[in-house]
């Protein structure tokens, strides 16, 4: 009633340069949908990162076509139909059209989210660090105690991938041992990157064994304000 909805579908494009093209399409539509575009994000293990991306902005192009309505079939059917060229039109483009020239657009932003619990967590661990490398974000992966905190800074569009990611995606496991899909996640803070805040150089994943450890991480990023307004309701 709030979020709106998040889901994924997989589907397979065939006859594409001789070899069948998984394509995971994840969609989550906000509570204005279709008035408003759903965010879309596209994972192939077959397609570069880059290919990956323009299969996005072409279904994007694709949707503001048909606002207003429902969508989501009309956009699955038409990348089936067109794949190929899209694929083909991205292996021509000039290599000056780099993550780096669209990254500045919005600038770097930043998110902090706030996980309820890791089941599967070596599992968990890994797929939030892939998720971080492929959309070449930064920051840290937190365990306190119980809390756990992941911050990222990043281009807002690869933010935004990040959290249909989290989603829409079987990362961890429920009580009964079942694959289930991250449900209890709360986003405290998604805001721009100022001038006085550090950039994180890479993503890792560190423990601290108390909260003052974790304040000083916070504090050693420019982050004393964070840290401040979200972290210490968490440790009651």
């Amino acid at each position: 009633e709030t979020h709106g909805i998040s889901f994924r579908i997989q589907i397979s494009v065939k006859e594409l340069l001789d070899k069948e093209i998984l394509l995971k399409l994840s969609f989550h539509l906000p509570v204005s949908y279709p008035s408003t575009l759903p965010d879309i994000s596209v994972n192939s293990d077959q397609l570069t990162r880059a290919q990956c991306m323009d299969v996005k902005e072409k279904l994007l192009e694709q949707a503001k076509k048909h606002l207003s309505e429902p969508m989501v079939h009309d956009l699955i059917l038409w990348i089936q139909q067109h794949l190929k060229g899209v694929i083909k039109q991205s292996a021509t483009v000039c290599n000056e059209k780099t993550t780096l020239s669209k990254g500045t657009e919005d600038g770097i932003w930043m998110l902090l989210l706030h996980l309820d619990h890791m089941r599967a967590k070596a599992k968990y661990v890994k797929a939030v660090e892939k998720w971080a490398s492929n959309l070449r974000l930064t920051g840290r992966l937190m365990f306190m105690g119980k809390i756990i905190l992941i911050l990222l800074q990043g281009d807002r569009s690869s933010i935004k991938e990040y959290l249909i990611l989290q989603k829409t995606t079987k990362v961890d496991v429920d009580s009964s041992g079942k694959k289930c899909k991250e449900k209890m996640m709360r986003v405290l803070c998604e805001t721009e990157v100022q001038s006085q805040h550090k950039r994180f150089q890479t993503f890792e994943v560190k423990d601290y064994s108390t909260p003052e450890e974790l304040q000083k991480e916070f504090e050693t990023a420019g982050l004393t304000a964070l840290f401040s307004e979200f972290v210490p309701p968490l440790l009651k």
